[in-house]
């Protein structure tokens, strides 16, 4: 009798203990675990994606008359309104209020410069502008977020297929314009999917080519293809600088105690400073 109470005991310890691992959750695993040796010789394997890059204005301009997005026919009323107001000299005020442009926005209309840096499981592009725009690409294999936190810029995963970057990116703030120029757009109201593939031009290597396939079924009627090109501005030695685009909204002065301070100037609602009286 002591022993089938025993082995009774013993086996219902042996369920319990069974039952709380079970129940444990799974530990997570680490974000970004301390790269190898092999990972930084990997990257000496990539293209050379350094210095300075600019987007080419002209060609934004000319897809902006010749590549218009299938806009839903809301976006097209309200695009339309826009060019017409741009063409009466009162631009619509897309990119006055210092948030970033953002994605696509970023990609498509920007007039500033961008630098490309790659370190082990990420590329990250940093835009001179917005305070110093950010994009964060994973290269390590992980997946979006089942749900993730809607950002100015999304959550972008890649990888390389030879020389080129494929990147996916969802995730993005409704608020975000799909633009094809600073005063015509129309905010992408939310599940907006982005797809990119980032690569070199084969002939000339200081030209950086986007295709881009952006998916907005809010706002446009299918999915919309295009291209934006960037040149690498090796040459003329620039240097990405800090751009603080609010540092615009205020001047320098003093406090009454003497220190230096910067205090808000007056703008309109299109973003032109208003005089002081």
């Amino acid at each position: 009798m002591k022993h089938e109470l025993r082995a009774i005991l013993l086996a219902t310890l042996a369920f319990a203990i069974g039952t709380v691992q079970a129940a444990a959750p799974a530990e997570k695993p680490v974000l970004n675990p301390a790269p190898t040796a092999k990972d930084w010789a990997d990257i000496a394997k990539l293209p050379d994606w350094s210095g300075v890059w600019t987007p080419n204005i002209s060609d934004q301009d000319r897809k902006a008359r010749s590549d218009m997005p299938p806009w839903t026919a809301k976006g097209m009323e309200q695009v339309q309104w826009q060019l017409a107001e741009e063409k009466a000299g009162r631009p619509p005020p897309l990119f006055v209020n210092c948030l970033p442009e953002a994605m696509p926005g970023w990609m498509l209309v920007s007039h500033n410069s961008m630098e490309v840096l790659f370190t082990p499981g990420r590329v990250t592009m940093l835009g001179e502008s917005d305070g110093g725009r950010l994009r964060r690409i994973y290269t390590d294999g992980r997946k979006h977020p089942a749900d993730p936190d809607p950002t100015f810029h999304g959550h972008s995963t890649g990888h390389w297929e030879g020389d080129t970057l494929v990147v996916d990116t969802v995730g993005v703030h409704p608020q975000t314009y799909i633009s094809i120029s600073e005063a015509a757009g129309v905010p992408n109201n939310g599940d907006m999917h982005i797809k990119e593939r980032i690569f070199l031009d084969p002939k000339n290597k200081d030209t950086m080519i986007f295709e881009m396939e952006i998916t907005a079924p809010k706002v446009l009627t299918r999915t919309w293809k295009t291209t934006r090109i960037w040149y690498r501005q090796r040459a003329q030695k620039y240097d990405i600088i800090e751009g603080v685009c609010s540092e615009g909204y205020f001047r320098p002065d003093k406090d009454k105690w003497g220190n230096d301070i910067f205090v808000p100037i007056q703008h309109d609602v299109g973003g032109n400073r208003i005089p002081p009286k």
